[in-house]
């Protein structure tokens, strides 16, 4: 695993032949090498996501196969989520989407950057050109692909499925960036300071606790609803619900991802370890 990473940023990596005194590469600017470098990384990680028999089961099969069962059972309407007649989609796509960005952002980086970490890549890359800031913006950028992806195959299934669009589009697309930065900054929270098999534990179970308990497939009501909303998975839930269900902007909801994501950013700074 090493090595394919190396290659990644080492001596093939875009940009590294720009020394030459001949052709293109001798007039590139360090500002575009820094940027071949990452974009380089970020297509190195989006491979490796897609390649990764697990990460596709706990990033596109688990959610988007939620989302057909949630469509298609009268689960949602016996457990009185929604009224008698109302479509499924109204909750279910939401619930998906919100599912499909938590395991690419949160549990999918989480335990990747932990491995990373114990099998000494981390270190390895941050001292390549790419550097640690480069490392960071390959894998944000990542995330960021696969989303799209996700979100398509979802945006997809569920106009196959009848979904009636009354989406506000500004507010999905900060619901996604915000809640991106907050769980991706959480999860390499975890990874930076933790052992590599207590965050393979550990990012699994909390990913089934948001999906199950945590507001991030449903809306919980009375206490437990309250306490979850200042949660970053009641948050997501919440502002996904909101944009796509409703067509409208849960401010609260947004404020609050934006509040975790710079806690979990600026923790991730001071306690993120490369070794």
């Amino acid at each position: 695993m090493t090595g394919a990473r190396t290659s990644a940023t080492g001596s093939n990596a875009p940009g590294a032949n720009a020394t030459g005194s001949t052709g293109a590469g001798a007039a590139r600017s360090p500002r575009d090498m820094r940027m071949r470098r990452v974009l380089a990384q970020t297509r190195f990680e989006t491979l490796a996501v897609l390649r990764n028999g697990e990460q596709l089961l706990l990033s596109l099969i688990l959610p988007l196969g939620m989302l057909v069962f949630l469509a298609r059972t009268p689960l949602l309407e016996a457990l009185e989520m929604i009224p008698p007649g109302t479509d499924p989609l109204t909750l279910a796509l939401p619930a998906a989407l919100s599912l499909c960005l938590a395991s690419t952002a949160f549990t999918g980086q989480a335990i990747a950057t932990a491995f990373d970490r114990r099998y000494g890549v981390l270190r390895q890359l941050a001292t390549t050109p790419l550097g640690t800031t480069g490392l960071i913006l390959g894998k944000l950028g990542a995330v960021i692909a696969v989303v799209l992806i996700q979100f398509a195959l979802a945006f997809a299934i569920a106009g196959v499925l009848g979904f009636d669009w009354h989406i506000d589009v500004p507010a999905l697309i900060l619901t996604t960036l915000l809640g991106t930065a907050a769980l991706l900054s959480l999860g390499l929270l975890m990874a930076g300071t933790m052992r590599a098999e207590a965050v393979l534990a550990g990012a699994n179970l909390i990913w089934v606790l948001m999906a199950g308990a945590g507001g991030l497939v449903l809306a919980h009501p009375g206490e437990w609803g309250t306490v979850v909303a200042y949660l970053p998975s009641g948050a997501l839930g919440d502002a996904m619900r909101a944009a796509v269900a409703s067509g409208t902007t849960d401010v609260k909801a947004l404020i609050v991802l934006l509040v975790w994501a710079l806690a979990g950013t600026l923790a991730a700074r001071r306690w993120f370890r490369f070794e």
